[in-house]
């Protein structure tokens, strides 16, 4: 017994050298991110990842309940005998009814911060190697766009955020309180204003990364945001000299074969053609469409739109009714899918027609669903499309703004009207007014049909102060017209204009404090 007992303990000794020694060596099956970024590739992977986080931002189905179906642009198809919880959610956000128990407006929230996490881990490291001065500026510039992307769409939707410069390591540096909006702002404007000085200009074709362009273009935005109308003017003035332009017919912009072109400022990637297909499904057009057993001919695929696809984000009479006679974005933004709902709320489509004029026939009804977002593809719910965070003629509208703004009534006019004349084919309805009220009104109305279901409507309403009028009236109307709708919906009010902290995090993290309201 004496001698096994020593040689357990000589053993052990044994065991216990070679596991100090075993430790004091890097797994290669247990990367850290201190051993990680190892030369430029590492980081180029890592830039990547980040880029792959926006996709969750702005192709989460929260991007267009909260932007879009908050607004007078888009509805739903109403399905009684579906009250599934994600569903009701939904409809719970397009009617003012959702709370901080909402779990379709979470999304945004994660998706953002998942964003911010991967670029704060990249700017950690970034000083780990040696890299040369070109490739940490690009690195740099492409990571600070997307962090300042990031905190600008979250701090429209929810206010006042947590900020993280860097990725948290404890638990003290993870659950903090909510910085102030304009300390958040002052972060984006940091982040944006070093990015465009560090990323190249743009040259085409583009390979849909962020460039000086999509900075200055975010900048821009920032600044009308924060009524900084001059700033806005210098950076956008910059974008319209670095070769971007408008491609001839509206519909254009939307085609497969011209993502990241000339009018692109900044999109979304998607590739199915990949060994790995990178489908958009979240934001496909299967989301927007009436419910189907089978979709073959709206989108020439048979696909099954009835369960927690289809049904949403619906184009409002409303909004067909904004667009111009002889407005050609029309039939390139909306088109109608014609048929029969049975019993259940259901679709069957019989043809696809324009939205241009349209009056149903005897027997069939005439369902609109957003056509821009419709094109070739093979498998149901998975298309090829990028989502477009900036296009050229946003640029030119953001400016045409800045200068109303600033009394530069006239020279704004040249910038609109290059946005119109591409959208009638002429001149013929060019607008004349330098009233700088009236032209306020027009810029508003022409982003509306200009940039319909890119997740903009929402935000514009909120930006100029129109929200609360807008959609009180909107609701008199949605109320006189569907009697499923509860009699509290459509209240909107100043509370209104932020969405709530998902609950989750509040009871994460007990430094949050929540909007009023929720």
């Amino acid at each position: 017994m004496k001698k096994i007992s020593c040689y357990i303990l000589v053993t052990l000794s044994l065991a216990t050298t070679s596991c100090k020694k075993f430790l004091s060596e890097n797994d290669p099956n247990r990367t850290t991110l201190g051993s990680y970024f190892k030369n430029q590739n590492d980081f180029d992977l890592a830039v990547n990842g980040a880029y792959n986080q926006l996709r969750g931002l702005y192709n989460n189905k929260s991007a267009w309940v909260m932007g879009e179906m908050r607004s007078d642009n888009t509805h739903y198809d109403y399905k009684s005998s579906d009250q599934a919880v994600a569903t009701v959610n939904r409809y719970n956000v397009a009617d003012f009814l959702d709370d901080k128990y909402n779990n379709q407006t979470p999304g945004k929230w994660n998706a953002g911060f998942n964003a911010i996490s991967a670029v704060n881990v990249i700017m950690d490291h970034i000083d780990d190697i040696q890299l040369s001065e070109s490739a940490r500026n690009s690195i740099v510039g492409q990571v600070k766009f997307i962090r300042a992307l990031a905190y600008f769409d979250l701090v429209r939707f929810y206010g006042g955020l947590p900020i993280y410069k860097r990725a948290p390591l404890t638990r003290e540096e993870t659950y903090i309180p909510r910085a102030s909006v304009q300390e958040v702002y002052d972060l984006i404007v940091a982040d944006a204003t070093d990015a465009a000085a560090k990323l190249s200009a743009t040259t085409f074709p583009q390979t849909g990364r962020a460039t000086k362009g999509a900075a200055l273009t975010l900048l821009g935005d920032v600044y009308l945001s924060l009524k900084k109308y001059d700033q806005a003017e210098a950076a956008l003035k910059q974008v319209t000299a670095m070769g971007y332009s408008l491609f001839q017919n509206y519909g254009d912009a939307f085609q497969l074969n011209n993502k990241n072109g000339k009018e692109s400022i900044f999109e979304i990637q998607f590739n199915t053609g990949l060994a790995i297909p990178q489908a958009n499904v979240d934001a496909s057009v299967y989301n927007f469409l009436p419910r189907m057993a089978n979709t073959t001919v709206v989108t020439g695929v048979n696909y099954n739109s009835i369960t927690n696809t289809g049904g949403f984000n619906t184009p409002t009479q409303d909004l067909i009714s904004a667009f111009e006679a002889g407005d050609q974005r029309l039939d390139a933004s909306i088109a109608i899918a014609e048929g029969t709902f049975n019993a259940t709320d259901d679709f069957t489509a019989t043809a696809v027609k324009s939205a241009v004029n349209y009056t149903p026939p005897a027997g069939k009804v005439g369902r609109p669903f957003p056509k821009k977002f419709l094109h070739a593809h093979t498998i149901g719910n998975q298309t090829n499309d990028n989502w477009p965070v900036y296009r050229y003629s946003e640029v030119l509208l953001l400016l045409a703004e800045s200068l109303n703004q600033q009394g530069k009534s006239g020279e704004a006019l040249t910038y609109l009207n290059m946005v119109r004349q591409r959208a009638f084919g002429d001149a013929l309805h060019n607008i004349t007014t330098t009233d700088q009220t009236a032209l306020q009104t027009v810029l508003l109305k022409e982003r509306r049909v200009e940039l319909a279901f890119e997740n903009k409507r929402w935000l514009d309403l909120v930006r100029t102060g129109n929200a609360i009028t807008v959609m009180n009236d909107f609701g008199v109307k949605q109320k006189a017209q569907y009697s499923y709708l509860q009699s509290g919906s459509y209240n909107v009010t100043q509370n209104r204009l932020l969405f709530p902290i998902p609950n989750a995090e509040m009871l994460l993290n007990d430094k949050l404090t929540q909007n009023p309201g929720y």
